[in-house]
């Protein structure tokens, strides 16, 4: 049977070639032109292409640059992808002098050199988000460390900490959330170019000068993982999906605390809706947006890192055009909310007399009239339990404050150990006091001022490290961009 028809099938150019076409166009074509010019500059280099060849394909992938407009071009099924394209234009200018730009490369090391390029500018930026919203946290912390809240366990009130502590836990699980992200971009450093297809080339080439010239710090090694390994995807949307599970939970104590009935945080006016119908609800809609953004950012980094699931090991189209595409979304709802609770958690401010009326009414302070009764009485735990958990249950059905409570304490007292206590009413008061529990939490961790003072200190130290990471990273970058563009005009010089 002859088959007459001719690629592409229409459904498939409309169905696949043409989206990926559309994709190139968005996401890459800035980055193909660095590779064709970096990998014209090592062929220049190593002999492979003469110095004339390789002038005359620098001169024509100059004026396709400033002749073909990119943005304007229609998928028509003329050539495959954007590649051939490519090639296409150098053979109308040079003949077949311009398929020598292809001399030891692929599609193959091309595509994953693209995506990773792509990758890395979007990491890097989100990761500046990331430490942007850590640093706004850590001047939040140390104004607020002194200023109380309730801290809730399993949804009801526990003890009394402060606003700049409660921070200080998020700050720490950004910074090791940022060190693995971190971790998971280093993996985007490394350059598959020279891979080719599969085994490299029978070419003397440099695979260490394009890795260079392109910004990476050296070349991927095995070639075959060059177009098999993912794990530079599956590791970075895996090390990028944490840092918005573990927002939505601070986010989601924000709703808690903004709540009528909690109304521990106080959200401004410029962060708040009003009802259409309810004219005295304060609704802090931006806490849901950015509920709803983080759960969307996560479930998207699932989405990439599960498309992976049982592939073959090889180049395959499963890790490719449309699935990184897929992924960059990640990055747009991921940096919405980084940006948007930068804003929101600085601006808002706790309500002192809802927590120390909520202090009050759950009796948080208790814990330390236990602890003060060993210090002071040289009971054991137990018995100070008994007697504080008697006071509790005292004060609340009484409906009065900890504080005025020593007549039950008092009693309690008595009753669990046969004797008076030699605590006094002004020593009771202090033990019950938020403020003094506060204070004698002085160990490392801890809320006491000194304690948390030192902790704010070593964050901003870390993430200063992290800072100086990325400062030196995006000078190499730079340079390097900086050294192609000198190589490449030197090869159109010669």
């Amino acid at each position: 049977m002859t088959d007459t028809s001719a690629f592409p099938d229409p459904t498939y150019r409309d169905t696949v070639l043409a989206p990926l076409f559309d994709g190139v166009k968005a996401h890459y074509a800035a980055h193909m032109g660095a590779i064709n010019r970096a990998h014209l500059v090592m062929l220049a280099d190593t002999g492979i292409l003469t110095r004339p060849d390789a002038a005359a394909l620098a001169g024509a992938l100059k004026e396709i640059d400033a002749e073909v407009d990119i943005d304007a071009l229609t998928y028509t099924g003329e050539h495959e992808d954007y590649f051939f394209l490519v090639e296409a234009e150098l053979r109308a200018r040079l003949g077949d002098a311009g398929g020598a730009l292809h001399t030891a490369r692929s599609r193959n090391d091309m595509d994953h050199t693209l995506f990773k390029l792509a990758l890395q500018s979007r990491s890097e930026a989100i990761l500046d988000d990331l430490r942007a919203l850590t640093a706004a946290l850590i001047d939040k912390a140390r104004a607020e460390s002194d200023t109380l809240i309730v801290a809730y366990t399993h949804g009801q009130p526990a003890q009394p900490s402060t606003f700049g502590h409660y921070l200080a836990a998020a700050i720490e699980v950004l910074l090791r959330d940022i060190a693995r992200l971190e971790a998971a971009v280093e993996a985007l450093d490394h350059c598959p170019m020279g891979a080719a297809a599969i085994t490299t080339s029978g070419f003397p080439i440099d695979r260490a000068r394009v890795a260079d010239l392109l910004g990476f710090r050296e070349p991927l090694l095995n070639s075959y993982g060059c177009i098999a390994s993912v794990d530079y995807v599956t590791g970075l949307y895996s090390a990028l999906k944490l840092p918005f599970l573990h927002l939505g939970r601070l986010i989601q104590d924000m709703a808690f605390w903004s709540a009528f009935e909690v109304g521990q945080l106080y959200v401004p006016n410029a962060l708040v809706q009003i009802s259409s119908i309810m004219p005295q609800k304060r609704n802090p809609v931006p806490i849901e947006h950015m509920r709803h953004l983080a759960s969307v950012t996560v479930g998207r980094c699932d989405t990439v890192v599960n498309t992976m699931h049982n592939t073959p090991f090889t180049d395959m189209n499963d890790s490719e055009g449309e699935v990184q595409q897929a992924g960059y979304a990640v990055f747009d709802s991921g940096t919405r909310v980084l940006r948007l609770l930068t804003a929101f958690l600085p601006a808002c401010s706790i309500n002192a007399d809802r927590v120390r009326a909520n202090t009050d009414a759950a009796c948080i302070t208790i814990t330390e009239l236990a602890d003060t009764l060993v210090r002071n009485e040289g009971l054991t735990f137990r018995q100070a339990h008994e007697i504080a958990a008697a006071t509790a249950r005292a004060v609340i059905a009484a409906r009065q404050p900890l504080a005025r409570g020593y007549d039950s304490f008092a009693s309690a007292f008595y009753t669990e150990t046969g004797r008076q206590t030699g605590l006094s009413h002004d020593a009771f008061e202090e033990a019950v006091s938020a403020e003094a529990f506060v204070a004698k939490r002085d160990r490392p961790g801890g809320p006491a001022p000194a304690a948390l003072a030192s902790a704010l200190d070593g964050y901003a130290a870390t993430l200063a490290e992290h800072a100086k990471t990325a400062a030196v990273l995006d000078q190499r970058r730079t340079q390097a961009a900086r050294t192609l563009d000198t190589a490449f005009s030197q090869l159109m010089e010669s």
